[in-house]
């Protein structure tokens, strides 16, 4: 790994199996006023673990928040591809935005579905990797924003859920739910500290959270989506992990994977092909 520093800017990682491909964009990126640090990995598993590095250097502002605002990455490489290196991304819980360098078109939709922000055909020149720092800093921008608007909503947005405790009301609010688990006519609301049984049916609250920012990923199970940290595959199928307390595992269901999957990687895909 190598890095290369300019004075302000967006902190990019370029992946390329190829020294001369590597060299190049490492040369595009570090002469671009945008960019104020290029790191660089030589394929994918190396650029996996600079982005979870311990190393101080390379210290991250949140737990398991990436330092890199993007990647610029290598669709063709031996052991994980730049596309499988796209589907670990998205299980980040704040991904970098991800740019593809490629010489072969037939990649390009795939490359959207994984969520990629661009798609750059080699050879690649300033003009053309300038316009896709340009979407990165767009979509850097209305990350921030959105962050902003979300620390400033007033209290009262938060819905406050009654539960009967033993002839006393205990009020819980939405922010504090983890995950809700469906119990025939009731649901069960966990928290970090306990859960809850409310007579509300879980279909319901998935219809009422929504908006804000709930999701339902088995019959059995809506999770708040902020919370979730992994996304794992495994012989059975798909599992989330979430954060916000005791880490805790759930199933995903088949029919519910594919808008899990579109909803974690939603926001590195809202500034596609913008200029």
């Amino acid at each position: 790994m190598t890095t290369q520093e300019n004075s302000a800017g967006l902190v990019v990682l370029a992946v390329d199996d190829e020294v001369a491909g590597l060299e190049e964009m490492k040369y595009l990126l570090g002469n671009n006023p945008r960019v104020e640090r290029v790191l660089t990995a030589f394929d994918a598993a190396e650029a996996l673990r600079l982005l979870r590095s311990d190393d101080p250097g390379l210290s991250r502002p949140e737990p398991e928040e990436s330092i890199v605002d993007a990647v610029f990455a290598d669709v063709s490489m031996p052991g994980l591809s730049g596309m499988e290196l796209a589907r670990v991304l998205t299980a980040f819980r704040n991904p970098p935005a991800l740019v593809f360098i490629t010489g072969h078109e037939e990649n390009a939709l795939e490359a959207f579905e994984v969520g990629a922000l661009d798609y750059i055909m080699k050879p690649a020149d300033s003009g053309r990797v300038d316009r896709a720092l340009r979407t990165v800093e767009k979509t850097k921008q209305q990350r921030a924003e959105a962050g902003r608007v979300v620390e400033s909503a007033p209290a009262e947005d938060d819905e406050v859920i009654p539960v009967e405790l033993g002839g006393t009301t205990k009020l819980i609010p939405r922010s504090e739910v983890r995950w809700v688990e469906a119990q025939g006519d009731y649901a069960r609301l966990h928290t970090q500290d306990g859960s809850h049984l409310v007579r509300i049916p879980l279909a319901q609250l998935e219809e009422r959270w929504s908006e804000a920012g709930f999701l339902r990923i088995h019959r059995s199970y809506l999770v708040s989506l902020p919370l979730v940290t992994e996304l794992r595959m495994s012989s059975s199928g798909y599992s989330v992990v979430l954060g916000g307390g005791p880490q805790k595992e759930l199933p995903v269901s088949r029919r519910h994977t594919r808008e899990l999957k579109d909803r974690l990687v939603r926001a590195p895909r809202q500034g596609w092909g913008s200029q």
